[in-house]
C-alpha cells in the first residue's frame, strides 16, 4: 500500500506537461528565463553608465584581471563537477554523486570567497556602493550574481545532505538535474558579466 502510494507520488512529480517536459523542469526553465531578464537589465545598466563616472576610482584603477580570471576559471570548472554528479546519480552511484556535489559546492565557495576578497580590496581602495556610477552598477551586478552562487551552494549542500537519509536516490536524478540547470545558468551568466565588466575596455 505504501509502496503504491510512493510510486504514484513519484509519477505525479515527474508528470509531463504539454511541452513534453516534467512540470518541475518547466518551472525551473521559467524561473531561469525571468532571471535572464533581471540580469539583462543589470548588465544593460552597467553598459549604459560605463565610463560616465566623474570621480574615481575607475575600473582601470581597481581591476586585477589575472586574479579575477583565476576566480572565473574556478567557477567554470564547477560546471564539469556538476555534470559528473548528475552522471553519477543517473548510474545509481551515490557515493560519487556526493563527492562531485561536494566538489562543486567547494569550488563555488572558493569563487564567492574570492569575490568577497575582491570587494574588500576595492573598498579599501576607495570604491564603495555610493562612490560613483561605476561603483553602484558594479557592486549591484556582481553582488546579485554572487547571491545566486551562494543560493546554488545551499542547494548543492541540501541535496548532498538529503542523500545520506535516503531522500535522494537514483530515481530522484531529476532533482540533481534541476540543481545542475541552475548552476550552469549561474556559470553562463558569469561568462557574460566577466566579459562585459572586466574584459571590454572602459573609460576614462
Amino acid at each position: 500500500m505504501q509502496e503504491s502510494a510512493a510510486v504514484h507520488a513519484f509519477e505525479s512529480e515527474h508528470e509531463a506537461t504539454s511541452t513534453g517536459l516534467p512540470s518541475t523542469k518547466l518551472a525551473m526553465w521559467i524561473f531561469l528565463a525571468s532571471d535572464v531578464l533581471l540580469f539583462g537589465a543589470l548588465i544593460t545598466s552597467y553598459v549604459v553608465y560605463r565610463g560616465r563616472s566623474v570621480v574615481g576610482p575607475y575600473p582601470n584603477d581597481v581591476f586585477d584581471i589575472p586574479y579575477t580570471s583565476v576566480s572565473s576559471f574556478v567557477l567554470l570548472a564547477s560546471s564539469l563537477t556538476m555534470v559528473l554528479a548528475l552522471s553519477s546519480i543517473q548510474r545509481g552511484d551515490l557515493p560519487r554523486m556526493r563527492l562531485w556535489l561536494l566538489a562543486t559546492a567547494l569550488l563555488g565557495m572558493t569563487f564567492v570567497g574570492g569575490q568577497v576578497y575582491e570587494f574588500t580590496t576595492f573598498y579599501e581602495e576607495g570604491l564603495s556602493l555610493t562612490t560613483n556610477l561605476f561603483g553602484t552598477t558594479f557592486y549591484v551586478l556582481t553582488g546579485f550574481h554572487g547571491t545566486h552562487v551562494a543560493i546554488g551552494i545551499l542547494m548543492l549542500l541540501s541535496v548532498f545532505s538529503l542523500s545520506f537519509g535516503g531522500r535522494v536516490t537514483q530515481r530522484d536524478s531529476l532533482t540533481v538535474e534541476l540543481v545542475g540547470l541552475y548552476w550552469h545558468f549561474v556559470d553562463i551568466v558569469w561568462i557574460v558579466i566577466f566579459t562585459v565588466v572586466y574584459l571590454v575596455p572602459t573609460g576614462p
